[in-house]
């Protein structure tokens, strides 16, 4: 559990990504463990709903009107088409949470965190890539999981080296050769960037009390 935050901050919109396989998502589940105060992103999509899936809670379900209406009032905090369907973050949510003080996970790829990092919001943004320690590895924990056909996993390679070659865009980078250490990093970072002065509205106010107490004491 995080330390208690002796006064009120700001939220950060946290990007976490990487190459399918590098331990993106077991990190991500980590840190909602460890701070129930942390957030998932709801994304909007044009997709139909799969099986069990409940709008709102796993993805905001749109028509593709409705979606491309979004993108042209600017509601959209960054999007994309992925196989013939659109994907967003509607930025109301993320406005609201940076005002609440609540942080928000992302899990996106190099294009959505690109348009978050340059959006309005940008002061409030936390990027970090997440690097396999090696290819084979990488490879490794793909077939390990058990999850896809030789097909999917080609492709997931073929894929991976686009997302890693945006390595350089973001804030920070990890190298996950090991879960639990790379998981105490993810949290240093977090801790140290609710710290910087745009997270934290009351520090203006809090010196300026102190200057008038400096005064006071001078009388």
């Amino acid at each position: 559990m995080p330390p208690h935050d002796p006064m009120p901050r700001r939220g950060l919109l946290i990007i976490l990504s990487s190459p399918s396989g590098a331990g993106k998502s077991t990190l991500a589940r980590r840190l909602m463990a460890w701070d129930p105060g942390l957030c998932f992103s709801v994304s909007a999509t044009t997709r139909a709903p799969r099986p069990g899936e409940v709008d709102g809670k796993h993805y905001q379900f749109l028509s593709e009107a409705a979606f491309k209406a979004d993108i042209a009032r600017g509601a959209m905090l960054e999007h994309a088409l992925v196989f013939g369907h659109f994907y967003g973050s509607p930025l109301a949510p993320a406005e609201a949470a940076i005002r609440e003080g609540r942080d928000v996970l992302f899990d996106i790829d190099w294009q959505g965190a690109q348009q978050i990092k340059t959006s309005a919001l940008r002061d409030h943004v936390l990027s970090i890539f997440i690097l396999p320690p090696s290819i084979a590895a990488l490879k490794q924990r793909l077939l390990s999981r058990g999850q896809d056909a030789p097909e999917i996993i080609a492709m997931r390679m073929q894929n991976s080296w686009d997302e890693i070659s945006h390595w350089d865009s973001y804030d920070y980078v990890l190298i996950n050769e090991d879960l639990d250490a790379t998981e105490a990093k993810l949290k240093q970072i977090i801790e140290a960037e609710r710290l910087k002065q745009a997270q934290q509205p009351g520090l203006l106010a809090h010196v300026r009390a102190l200057y008038a107490q400096f005064e006071e004491g001078r009388e």
